[in-house]
């Protein structure tokens, strides 16, 4: 692979961040430790291919629940739009305490899975961005 060395990285810190942003990610390695060093722009685009999904589900009262598929998340509200911003609250909300304790959560086998559509919504930052892009299916009550 094609590995930059830490020390070289380090010393050519600004020249690397212009590269990084403007041209290519990096692979750089520190003793035994490998890294990628990319752009947001990048890592949106590396993310591209996950989608969050949600079973819908029209209650008795008229509301409208959703359940996520890919974390176990679920929202009611009185209409799809309220509900999905909702949704995509608790999203963000999650994914932002999923990476303050990165270490114990990314470890947790139950958890694990989770990490690409935590930084998806990470990047996103916008909870009615990610509502709006929730791919709804009919579940059955």
């Amino acid at each position: 692979m094609l590995m930059e060395q830490a020390t070289e990285v380090r010393k050519q810190w600004s020249a690397v961040c212009d590269s990084v942003i403007h041209e290519k990610p990096k692979f750089i390695k520190r003793t035994r430790d490998k890294m990628w060093f990319s752009s947001l722009d990048t890592m949106a685009d590396i993310l591209d291919g996950y989608h969050f999904t949600a079973e819908k589900y029209v209650e008795d009262d008229g509301s409208i629940t959703l359940s996520l598929n890919e974390i176990d998340l679920v929202e009611n509200g009185k209409e799809e739009a309220v509900t999905r911003l909702a949704l995509g609250k608790s999203i963000l909300e999650y994914a932002t305490d999923y990476y303050r304790e990165y270490e114990r959560y990314s470890h947790s086998p139950n958890r694990k899975g989770h990490i690409p559509y935590v930084f998806k919504a990470l990047i996103m930052d916008d909870p009615q961005q990610i509502g709006d892009c929730i791919i709804c299916q009919n579940g059955k009550n």
